[in-house]
Formats: C-alpha cells, sequence, structure tokens
C-alpha cells in the first residue's frame, strides 16, 4: 500500500502534532503512603493517596487502603480543578494523623506531602 505525505487534517496521528498546554497534567506530584499498627489490638493498616491526571483533562485523587500485606480497597475521586484534589488530599491526611497514622521511612511508596 502506497502512502502519500498528503494529510487532510491537521491533526493527523502520523504529523508532528505538538501540544502548547499539558492537557491532564498534574502540577505537583503528590503521593503518600501512611501506616497504622497496634500489636496489642492485632492492627496494622495501611493508607496510600495520589493525584494523577487523567486522559479527559480531569485530575484524579486515588485511595487505597487495607490491611499491611493486602491489596485492599480502593477509591478514584475526579475533579476538573487541580485545587480541589490537593484540598480533599490535604483533609485526608490530617484526619488520618488524628486518628495515629505515620508515614513509613523506607517503603517503597512512601512520599511526603508537605505539613498541613
Amino acid at each position: 500500500m502506497k502512502r502519500s505525505g498528503f494529510s487532510d487534517s491537521k491533526l493527523s496521528l502520523d504529523g508532528g502534532l505538538r501540544l502548547r498546554d499539558p492537557v491532564g497534567m498534574v502540577a505537583q506530584r503528590y503521593r503518600l503512603y501512611i501506616e497504622r499498627k497496634d500489636a496489642s489490638r492485632n492492627m496494622a493498616r495501611f493508607y496510600a493517596l495520589s493525584i494523577e491526571g487523567t486522559l479527559f483533562g480531569q485530575t484524579c485523587l486515588v485511595r487505597r487502603w487495607g490491611r499491611i500485606g493486602t491489596t485492599g480497597r480502593m477509591v478514584q475521586h475526579s475533579f476538573d480543578d487541580e485545587g480541589e484534589a490537593v484540598g480533599l488530599f490535604l483533609e485526608l491526611l490530617r484526619a488520618k494523623r488524628r486518628r495515629g497514622y505515620r508515614p513509613k521511612f523506607g517503603a517503597r511508596h512512601a512520599e511526603t506531602v508537605p505539613s498541613a
């Protein structure tokens, strides 16, 4: 099959399309992994939060939690504005700190955010 260099579309998939505005990109990386352990109550829990961009240009807050060593559960919240996602991220972080969750240093997912 012979293809010519002509295209009737300015948005051709074969063309060198360059976007000026990074659609769906999160300005700052937010990722947190915290744990709560209490041997007397046989408690070993984790809570993970991350903010990611979606393919559709939205911002998504992903929450994962469960017993350490399991896959746990997951919930995603979609936002049109990154600021709303960051607000919920910080609100959840404060609530988990009050309940005794602390960062696990040295964990492969452990990245902290600025103090709230």
